[in-house]
């Protein structure tokens, strides 16, 4: 007798994966990145001035705002510079005007120095060199050994020079008699004026025996 049929219990179905919604998904993360795409791309399409155009801008305005900036400070220091030239030139004056400075003069009176000395300093006033005042010297040494008061017997020529007479060198103070320099001015003014230089006058002596 054949077998009663039992049915079996069907086992439970394999569990479908919802692939609508999976793809529902994928799809939408795939038009997502195709948006951004298409837009980068509009961009890159229109622009050059697009992104790039706003990069340059940016560039050209940080430029511009480096070069007024370089400008502003070049202003900020040349007056800083100019600032400190009037500060140092202040306080210049203000040292020269201040009276309790202490000013250091010095004066030699060439009445009182060597007779010798005294004719040096004084032959430029009288288109003199220096530089021949060896030939003075041998004048007058000659001469007078640059005595004040050496007086010529047999001439009546007085002093350094020998001026004769004597008397002539009251054109040069009425104190010719006795002070040394205004012996030694007439005596310049007489050789520049007779001879123009020192060293043609001690020439002429040297050839003549006098001046």
């Amino acid at each position: 007798m054949p077998e009663k049929y039992a049915p079996k219990h069907r086992s439970a179905p394999p569990r479908r994966v919802r692939t609508g919604a999976r793809n529902a998904v994928y799809y939408s993360g795939v038009a997502v990145v195709a948006t951004g795409l298409s837009v980068t791309a509009g961009l890159s399409a229109k622009g050059g001035s697009g992104a790039d155009g706003a990069a340059v801008k940016l560039a050209a305005g940080k430029g511009q705002i480096s070069a007024a900036d370089l400008a502003e400070r070049e202003q900020s220091a040349s007056r800083s510079s100019s600032d400190r030239r009037q500060q140092a030139d202040s306080l210049k004056a203000a040292a020269l005007s201040d009276s309790t400075g202490v000013a250091v003069t010095k004066s030699e009176d060439l009445t009182q120095a060597d007779p010798k000395t005294l004719a040096k300093a004084l032959m430029p006033l009288y288109g003199l060199s220096t530089a021949q005042f060896s030939c003075v010297d041998n004048i007058w040494e000659h001469e007078s050994h640059w005595n004040v008061h050496a007086d010529n017997p047999y001439s009546s020529a007085y002093g350094i020079p020998q001026a004769l007479p004597g008397s002539k060198m009251s054109s040069a103070g009425p104190d010719w008699q006795n002070n040394a320099e205004t012996q030694i001015r007439w005596g310049l003014n007489y050789i520049a004026q007779r001879y123009g230089s020192a060293c043609s006058a001690w020439s002429f002596k040297q050839a003549h025996g006098w001046y």
